[in-house]
């Protein structure tokens, strides 16, 4: 009953102006900072690996602003679940679409990490492309039929639970749907190698590689981010990558996670720093968290 009414409450916020949901947003984050010790260090560990040159003071103020863009995008994804494409399309700009276009039709992995605002990029594509995506189950049903459906709401998407396997995927990929992939999670599974994430050894699954080489899938990243001031969102398309797979598949998924560390240099504060990204450790290495 509680998440029905939290969802009822979500769908209410669309309604209101962005500015507005934006500062409501803040305010939610401030909260979650304060009332969230767990997480709280989750995030303080995480930037104090990757980022040591920053003092106590300042990761503090980052690992604040990095709640209130978490709740934000929390918040505002009820615009992009319920309003109209038309309103969405209106917050979204756009830079460097001409990079899927240059390698369409054919094969396309869209690499997509976890910044808060990925659910953006997601949304604008749907509206113009069909995709292929893989998703986690959630404990909560009402939850995560929520979280589908606003998710598949515009055209016809190809969603696939994560515990399914690849196998539809793949098949997905070679007939052309664009793969919208996140694989810059610690999810402690066989798929993965120990590459560094801001010169710390990360598990870091190797999917893109794999795929890139089963399905001769070209790889353009794509990035969303909050724009400040509740002013609208933008989606930025990378040129396609070159000589990419290589024989290698350590050096390919540790391009990943340098082309990552480029794009959170750009706004650390967006990043989902507040998932255990290092959790799983190396044999015989002690834990972070």
């Amino acid at each position: 009953m509680m998440t029905r009414i939290g969802i009822f409450v979500l769908w209410l916020l669309h309604f209101l102006p962005l500015p507005v949901l934006a500062r409501i947003g803040d305010m939610l984050g401030w909260l979650l900072y304060a009332l969230g010790a767990e997480r709280r260090h989750v995030a303080d560990t995480n930037l104090r690996l990757c980022f040591p040159e920053l003092s106590e003071h300042e990761r503090a103020v980052l690992v604040r602003k990095n709640f209130q863009m978490f709740a934000r995008s929390l918040l505002e994804r009820s615009i992009l679940w319920w309003s109209s494409a038309e309103r969405i399309q209106s917050l979204i700009r756009v830079e460097g679409w001409h990079h899927m276009q240059a390698v369409q039709p054919g094969p396309v992995i869209m690499l997509a990490p976890h910044f808060v605002a990925l659910d953006v990029g997601g949304s604008w594509l749907t509206q113009h492309v069909n995709l292929v995506s893989i998703y986690s189950n959630q404990k909560n049903k009402a939850f995560g039929d929520m979280l589908l459906h606003g998710r598949s709401r515009f055209g016809q998407q190809q969603l696939y639970p994560r515990q399914q396997g690849l196998r539809s995927v793949v098949k997905a990929i070679r007939d052309g749907l664009p793969f919208y992939y996140l694989p810059d999670q610690d999810l402690a599974t066989k798929d993965g190698v120990f590459v560094p994430f801001f010169g710390v050894q990360a598990a870091t699954l190797n999917t893109v590689a794999r795929l890139a080489k089963m399905t001769g899938a070209r790889v353009v990243p794509c990035i969303s981010r909050i724009l400040p001031g509740g002013e609208g969102y933008e989606v930025r398309f990378y040129p396609p990558w070159e000589n990419y797979p290589t024989d290698d598949i350590v050096a390919d998924t540790r391009r990943v996670n340098e082309f990552i560390e480029q794009r959170v240099r750009e706004m650390p504060e967006q990043y989902f720093w507040l998932h255990k990204r290092f959790k799983t450790r190396p044999e015989g290495e002690q834990g972070f968290y």
